[in-house]
C-alpha cells in the first residue's frame, strides 16, 4: 500500500500540502539537503535519495519499496537499516556503485509502521510477568517502571510504547467484553471521540435552513424526496426521487463540503479518520454527530442543503441521456426503512396519503432499476457473499446473528446510487484528474489456480478465454452443484481488492469502464474530495483544483489504506464477540462445513449463530465436507476458535 507522504515527495508537492504531523520531517530532510524544488516550483526529493516502505529479508537484509513502477527497489543491507523496522517509511540516500544491484542507507524513518502494541498478561509468578503481543501472541519486553505491580491481574491489557516499551495506559481486562471496542479501534488506529476544536467548529454551523439565505442554490423543496436505510441508520447521506413524466431521476446527496472547508479542523479529522467505522452496537463517524446525525444527514420534514445528480433516462434502453450536477436545497418526505420499501413493493397499498404520493414514483423506479440491474450483470458479476450482522447485549455478549441479504429495497437504491456514481466519474478523462474507485481484473492464471482447487469437488471448466468468461462459468457449475455461495466466497478471495485511484483502469466486478464513490460524503473522504472536485468544475475555479489535482495521488493513496483499516477494525470486533459465545461452547459438539483446506483448515458452523468459523487440525477433510466437530480451545487474546473433527458426515469430494 503506498504512503501518502512517499507519494508527495516522490511526485512533488508544496509545502502547504504537507500534513502538520510531516512537517518535521521535512525540516529534517531540508537539512540534510535532500530536497530540490522542480521547474514548477514543486518540492521533491533529490535523485540521491529515495523514499518508500522497509521489507525485511529473513536474512536481515531489507528493501525500500519505490513508490513508482519507474524506479527500482533499493537494497538496504543490515548494517545500513539504522533503526528501520518492517513496514516502515524511510527515505534512504543511494549508494552509487560500479555495478551490482541498486542499494543504499537509510538516513531517516518517516513514519513508523507500529508506534505502539497492545500487550496483555498470560502469566504471573512473584514479580516476574509474561506479556504477549495481542496480534501475535509473542512475547513482549514491558517497562514496569512507575508502575504499581502489586495491582496486576492475568488478562490485564495494555497499550505500550514500542520504542520505548513503556506502559502508555492501561486498556482494561480483557475478561471483560466491553474492552473489546477499545481494543478493535486501537489496533487499527481508529478513533471515537473528536478533538475539541472540531466540536467547536460543528456547534457554530447553522442549525436550520431556509431557502431566502441560499439564493444561489436551486429550490427542490417542492419534490417528493424521500430516504430509505436501514432501521438503525442514524446518518442519512442519500435521497431520491424520480420524475415519472421526464424519465429522470434525482440522486441528492448531504452536502458535506458545504460544512467542511479545507484545513478546518473537522476536515483535518476526516482526513485522519477516513471513513466512518460501524460496530454493531454504535458508530464512529468521520465527522461530528453534529453533523453526521443532525445538519447534513437527510432527514425528513426538515430542509438541507444537497449535491444532486440529475440523470434523464432513456424510455427504451435506459441510457443516460443527461447528467447535471448542482447545488440545491430539498425536503425530504419520508424516511423508510429496507423492510419498509420492500413491504409496499410487495403490496402497494398505504393509508397513508403522503406515502401513497411516494409510491407513485417509487413503484415504476423499481421496474427500471430491476432492469438496470439485468444489463449490469451482462458485464458485471453478482457475487453472494454474506454479511453478516450482530446483535449484542448490554453487557457486549453477543445474542444473536443474522445473515444480511439482499432485498428489492437494497436493489433499488444500489441502482440508483450506481448511476450517480458512474455519472459522476464520467466527468473526468481518468488521467490523474478524478478519484475513481477501481477494482483490476483478476490475472487468468489466478482464476486457474482456483479452477485447479475445485476440481476436487468435480467442479470442471473446459472452455473460457479470459477471466471474466472463466469466473461466469465457475459460477454457471457452482450453481448446478448447489454451491452457489461457498463458490463465490473463494472467487472473492481470488480476486484484487477494490480500492482509490487518481487513474481509471475500470471497475471489473461491476463491469463499469468508469466508476467513483459521490453518494457517501458523510461516511467517505473519498466522496468529500469528489464533491469538491465536480464542484471546482461547476465553478471554474482552476485555484482550487490545482490544488486538488496535485495531492490526489497521495490522497488516494490515503483514503484506500484507511478503508483497509476501517475494516480491519470491524472483523477483529466481529471475531471477539464469536471467541466470546464459543468460550461458553468448549466441548460441545456442532456440524460444521469444511471451507478452506490445508495444514490448518477452517469449517463454518452450523449452528443459530451463524457466520462462526473454526480451525480445524485434521488431514483427512476435503474442501465443503459436512463435518462433525467439537470445539476444544478459544482464545480471547486473538480471537480465534480451534475445533476437533469428531467424524465426517457427507463429502461433495469425487472419487479419484
Amino acid at each position: 500500500m503506498a504512503s501518502a507522504l512517499a507519494l508527495q515527495l516522490t511526485l512533488g508537492c508544496k509545502l502547504e500540502d504537507i500534513e502538520d504531523e510531516d512537517k518535521d520531517i521535512i525540516k529534517e530532510l531540508q537539512t540534510l539537503g535532500a530536497l530540490e524544488q522542480d521547474n514548477k516550483g514543486l518540492l521533491k526529493l533529490t535523485n540521491l535519495y529515495r523514499i518508500g516502505r522497509i521489507y525485511l529479508s529473513k536474512d536481515g537484509r531489507g528493501y525500500l519499496e519505490s513508490e513508482i513502477k519507474q524506479e527500482v527497489d533499493l537494497l538496504i543491507e543490515n548494517d545500513h537499516l539504522d533503526d528501520a523496522r518492517h513496514g516502515d517509511i524511510a527515505v534512504a540516500k543511494r549508494i552509487i556503485a560500479r555495478k551490482g544491484r541498486a542499494s543504499g542507507k537509510v538516513v531517516l524513518i518517516a513514519k513508523r509502521a507500529e508506534l505502539y502494541s497492545f500487550g496483555y498478561i498470560n502469566s504471573m509468578q512473584n514479580d516476574s510477568f509474561e506479556m504477549l503481543n495481542i496480534k501475535n501472541a509473542t512475547p513482549l519486553s514491558v517497562d514496569f517502571a512507575g508502575y504499581d505491580t502489586q495491582t496486576l491481574k492475568i488478562y490485564d491489557l495494555f497499550k505500550i510504547d514500542a520504542y520505548s516499551d513503556k506502559i502508555l495506559t492501561k486498556i482494561g481486562n480483557l475478561n471483560d467484553p466491553k474492552v473489546d471496542e477499545k481494543l478493535s479501534l486501537g489496533l487499527y488506529h481508529r478513533e471515537d471521540a473528536f478533538p475539541e476544536a472540531c466540536i467547536k467548529e460543528a456547534k457554530m454551523i447553522e442549525p436550520d435552513i431556509d431557502t431566502i439565505n441560499h439564493p444561489e442554490r436551486i429550490d427542490l423543496t417542492h419534490l417528493d424526496f424521500c430516504t430509505i436505510d436501514p432501521v438503525t441508520a442514524k446518518d442519512f447521506d442519500d435521497a431520491i426521487y424520480f420524475d415519472v413524466a421526464s424519465h429522470t431521476l434525482y440522486v441528492a446527496i448531504a452536502d458535506v463540503s458545504h460544512y467542511v472547508p479545507y484545513y478546518s479542523a473537522i476536515d483535518k479529522e476526516a482526513k485522519k479518520r477516513g471513513f466512518t467505522t460501524y460496530l454493531p452496537h454504535k458508530a464512529f463517524p468521520m465527522i461530528p454527530r453534529e453533523l453526521s446525525e443532525d445538519i447534513c444527514s437527510l432527514k425528513p420534514s426538515v430542509n438541507r442543503l444537497a449535491f444532486v445528480a440529475k440523470i434523464a433516462l432513456d424510455r427504451t434502453t435506459l441510457k443516460s441521456l443527461k447528467e447535471e450536477f448542482f447545488e440545491a436545497i430539498i425536503h425530504s418526505k419520508h424516511r423508510f426503512n429496507y423492510d419498509e420499501i420492500d413491504a409496499l413493493l410487495q403490496e402497494p397499498k398505504s393509508d397513508d396519503a403522503s406515502i401513497v404520493k411516494l409510491l407513485k414514483f417509487i413503484v415504476p423506479l423499481y421496474a427500471i432499476t430491476q432492469r438496470l440491474r439485468a444489463t449490469r450483470l451482462k458485464q458485471g458479476f453478482d457475487f453472494r457473499s454474506q454479511e453478516i450482522k450482530l446483535t449484542i447485549d448490554d453487557a457486549h455478549l453477543l445474542t444473536h446473528t443474522q445473515i444480511e441479504t439482499g432485498t428489492p429495497s437494497h436493489s433499488l437504491i444500489e441502482e440508483c446510487m450506481l448511476l450517480a456514481n458512474q455519472a459522476a466519474a464520467k466527468r473526468f478523462t481518468g488521467e490523474n484528474d478524478g478519484i475513481f474507485r477501481i477494482h483490476e481484473p483478476p490475472q487468468l492464471s489466478k482464476m486457474e489456480e482456483l479452477l485447479s482447487e475445485l476440481a476436487a469437488i468435480g467442479l470442471y471448466v473446459e472452455e473460457y478465454d479470459d477471466s471474466p468468461s472463466l469466473i461466469r462459468a465457475i459460477q454457471k457449475e457452482a450453481k448446478v452443484l448447489n454451491l452457489e455461495s461457498e463458490v463465490d466466497e473463494m472467487i472473492i478471495k481470488s480476486l484484487k481488492q477494490a480500492s482509490y485511484s487518481a487513474t481509471n483502469v475500470g471497475h471489473f466486478g461491476l463491469g463499469f469502464e468508469s466508476y467513483s464513490h459521490f453518494t457517501s460524503p458523510i461516511r467517505r473522504y473519498s466522496d468529500l474530495i469528489l464533491h469538491r472536485l465536480i464542484k471546482a468544475q461547476l465553478t471554474k475555479d482552476e485555484q482550487e483544483m490545482e490544488y486538488l489535482l496535485r495531492n490526489l495521488q497521495p490522497l488516494c493513496a490515503r483514503v484506500s489504506e484507511l478503508e483497509r483499516e476501517a475494516t480491519k477494525a470491524e472483523w477483529d470486533f466481529r471475531d471477539r464477540k464469536f471467541a466470546r459465545w464459543a468460550e461458553g461452547q468448549i466441548g460441545q459438539y456442532f456440524e460444521a462445513e469444511v471451507i478452506e483446506v490445508g495444514n490448518y483448515a477452517k469449517a463454518l458452523l452450523r449452528t443459530e449463530m451463524q457466520g462462526i468459523i473454526v480451525y480445524i487440525k485434521a488431514n483427512d477433510v476435503a474442501l465443503f465436507d459436512t463435518i462433525e466437530v467439537a470445539i476444544t480451545e478459544v482464545s480471547i487474546p486473538q480471537a480465534t476458535i480451534m475445533a476437533t473433527v469428531m467424524r465426517k458426515i457427507a463429502s461433495k469430494a469425487i472419487e479419484v
